[in-house]
């Protein structure tokens, strides 16, 4: 059973990286229309008739917003990384210290998420009148989901693996 958990906490923690991945890099955040033309932007950059420009504004939100999500890949991999090396022994702390930072890689995934959905709706809501969150955004949020998933099955299967007696050794006499 405890081997089950740190599967499925692994399976849980590579889609949640994967995802984070994806809704950090891409510039699908939010979609809406500029002079009547499509546009859509990214943590990154905007792009306009796909025609794409670095962002030109120093907004203290995106640069929140892109440090939050780094930090929440970074420690996506980090906890995951720990609990792939440490599946073969799930009495090991390895297990235990990724389940904390897959939950702390959601936190900060859940705080980007969530300093950009404020100001998105405070700031572009009253400027753009057709615009909406798009699929990178959307990933975002998968990806949160997942990590916290992934962390919690590797702290269920340190505790249960703590919990279950220790194996018997047999004894050569």
């Amino acid at each position: 059973m405890v081997l089950t958990l740190v599967g499925g906490a692994s399976l849980c923690g590579v889609a949640a990286l994967v995802l984070l991945i994806i809704s950090t890099a891409t510039d699908y955040w939010m979609q809406y229309r500029y002079s009547g033309n499509a546009a859509n932007q990214g943590l990154w950059r905007f792009c306009i008739n796909r025609k794409c420009h670095a962002h030109t504004l120093t907004v203290a939100f995106w640069d929140a917003s892109r440090a939050f999500m780094l930090l929440s890949v970074l420690g996506c991999f980090a906890g995951l990384l720990l609990g792939v090396t440490a599946s073969k022994r799930p009495r090991s702390r390895r297990v235990r210290t990724g389940g904390i930072v897959l939950l702390l890689s959601g936190f900060l995934a859940l705080l980007a998420l969530a300093i950009y959905t404020g100001m998105t709706v405070n700031f572009f809501g009253k400027r753009y009148i057709d615009w909406r969150f798009s699929w990178s955004y959307i990933l975002g949020w998968i990806g949160i989901i997942l990590a916290f998933a992934a962390g919690v099955l590797q702290l269920c299967a340190f505790q249960r693996s703590v919990s279950e007696p220790a194996p018997a050794s047999v004894s050569d006499s």
